[in-house]
């Protein structure tokens, strides 16, 4: 097949969806498909590498990549807007020179580049699948980012236009596809497909050399919905961490870094910034622990990749998130760790101080979560049913009409 994917983030962005749309890209490429990614210039979680006003092409790993330009800017709600109003623009005076493809793929988010992306599957008759990475607008309305007015209702009307256009929709968590079936969804059009993991790891268990003093990891982005600052809190005030000497590791960047960072009160708590993947992967390697966080007052609009990649390594999960999360329910499913109601922080660092105490409970918990992510989170194996998804899309396009009534 021929296949766009239209994604706002890509290599060589270390966090959030760039990793994951590459991934997927060089593996549908790797099984034998012509892969053209439509990107902007990188930009996430921070500007990095500069701005640049021309498109510009280039081949990485058997994928085409056309980069479009951006007004770069995330500091402010109106910054983050103007951002993605920028990237749907570039999209628009773009698409009507890009080749002939059979299907194409827009990931959301950018969600205001869907809009192009719907115009161009219409106007040359070609199926388009979502790939649903955030629900878009339950997070800008449940963080704040988008209050109740006339851009949040359009917002609305621009989410059910783009579920009603695309052949099919994959969503990453089952709590996805529930609040896309209320929202009116088929479910029949629904896939629930997991990401996948995305670090580089060869076909062998990693050799984890669990550090001391103990060492638990927060990785990728630092945003409103982690509730980080809350996270660090209950980690300092606890004595039962302290006698323990144990650390806090929070590698990435976001938003919301500073206010994090001002929450800190010693040296057991250390924010790196964003590693390269050598020290990422030593990080990984000496933790006790994986950290996942979600703020109780936010809905739950993402499943965070870390999870994925956590358990890749065969380290064991502490999720600070609701008991009724997707996230808590894979924790569960899987073995892999422990879940704390993130309505109580303290419960969080309460349970880290046991664990550690536990090497045994730890160590199952490593197995259990290697062996579901080799089974569920693997890119081939992610890639092989995205690809039996795009090619029922193609397939199904090209049925006449009357055939299907």
């Amino acid at each position: 097949m021929r296949i766009q994917i239209w994604s706002y983030n890509y290599h060589p962005e270390p966090q959030g969806i760039g990793p994951l749309s590459t991934v997927m890209a060089e593996e549908l490429a790797a099984r034998g498909h012509d892969v053209l990614v439509v990107t902007a210039y990188p930009h996430y979680p921070h500007n990095a590498w500069g701005t640049r006003w021309r498109p510009s092409r280039e081949r990485r790993h058997g994928v085409a990549i056309l980069r479009l330009p951006l007004w770069i800017g995330r500091e402010t709600a109106a910054e983050r807007v103007r951002q993605e109003v920028s990237f749907t623009l570039a999209e628009s005076a773009a698409a009507p020179v890009l080749p002939a493809c059979d299907v194409m793929v827009g990931v959301s988010p950018s969600f205001p580049a869907l809009a192009p992306c719907m115009a161009a599957s219409r106007l040359r008759r070609t199926p388009w699948v979502l790939w649903l990475q955030d629900l878009v607008t339950d997070a800008a309305a449940s963080t704040g980012l988008l209050p109740s007015g006339p851009l949040l209702a359009a917002a609305r009307r621009l989410e059910l236009a783009a579920y009603a256009s695309a052949a099919r929709i994959v969503a990453i968590s089952e709590s996805f596809r529930g609040n896309l079936v209320r929202k009116g969804v088929p479910d029949a059009k629904i896939v629930r497909i997991f990401n996948s993991m995305t670090v580089q790891l060869d076909g062998a268990a990693p050799r984890r050399e669990v550090g001391s003093p103990p060492r638990l990891i927060n990785m990728g982005n630092i945003g409103r919905s982690q509730g980080l600052d809350r996270i660090v809190d209950a980690f300092e005030r606890s004595s039962a961490l302290a006698d323990r000497d144990a650390r806090l590791v929070i590698a990435g960047h976001g938003v919301e870094a500073a206010a994090v960072r001002a929450r800190v009160r010693s040296e057991r708590v250390t924010l790196t910034g964003v590693l390269d993947a050598e020290s990422l992967d030593r990080e990984l390697r000496q933790a006790a622990l994986g950290v996942v966080s979600q703020r109780p007052d936010v809905v739950e609009f993402n499943l965070p990749s870390k999870l994925m990649n956590y358990m890749a390594y065969g380290l064991p999960v502490l999720a600070s998130v609701r008991p009724d999360s997707e996230t808590a329910r894979i924790v569960h499913h899987s073995g892999a760790g422990w879940v704390a109601d993130t309505n109580d922080p303290d419960a969080f660092a309460d349970t880290a101080a046991r664990l550690l105490d536990d090497p045994a409970a730890l160590e199952r918990a490593s197995a259990a979560a290697r062996a579901f992510a080799l089974s569920h989170f693997h890119p081939r194996t992610v890639a092989e049913r995205f690809e039996q998804v795009l090619l029922e899309a193609v397939n199904r396009s090209r049925v006449p009409s009357s055939a299907l009534l």
